[in-house]
């Protein structure tokens, strides 16, 4: 325990001095491939410079990176939430948790029209008002047949 906080210090230390990392470290740091921080760099969704043969991040950078970055929750449709669970829209992963079925059962209810959803750009999305009528009207229904038969 007290070699990892030892550890942790330099490593703290040690970027607090350069104040920039590799794309291997900056990967480590966001928990994800380096080929990933390389992408978001080649997007210029990260800002990083080339010293030699190396990238070079700042960490000021790889912070704004990481406060910025996409988020399916936080995505917009015309100015709004696109599901603002506050006011009853949800996506079809979030209803199907919710109703504890798979989600393409959510898929296939929506496009035999046994649930009302809309698109919105690329997403569905479901209002909690059609997700109760869907459980009162067919999950409910079907559990009741198949207590009795």
């Amino acid at each position: 325990m007290h070699e990892e906080l030892i550890q942790t210090r330099e490593d703290e230390a040690a970027l607090g001095e350069k104040g920039a990392v590799s794309i291997t470290e900056a990967a480590k740091i966001n928990k994800v491939t380096r080929q990933a921080i390389y992408v978001a760099i080649k997007q210029k969704k990260l800002k990083a410079r080339k010293e030699t043969t190396r990238w070079v991040i700042d960490l000021d950078d790889l912070d704004e990176y990481r406060r910025n970055k996409y988020s399916r929750s936080k995505s917009m449709f015309n100015g709004e939430l696109l599901f603002d669970n506050c006011k009853g829209y949800f996506s079809v992963n979030q209803v199907a948790k919710m109703l504890n079925v798979p989600a393409q059962k959510i898929y296939y209810a929506t496009r035999v029209g046994l649930l009302k959803a809309s698109r919105r750009g690329a997403a569905w999305v479901i209002h909690m008002d059609d997700v109760k009528l869907y459980q009162e009207n067919y999950l409910e229904k079907r559990t009741v047949r198949q207590q009795v038969g």
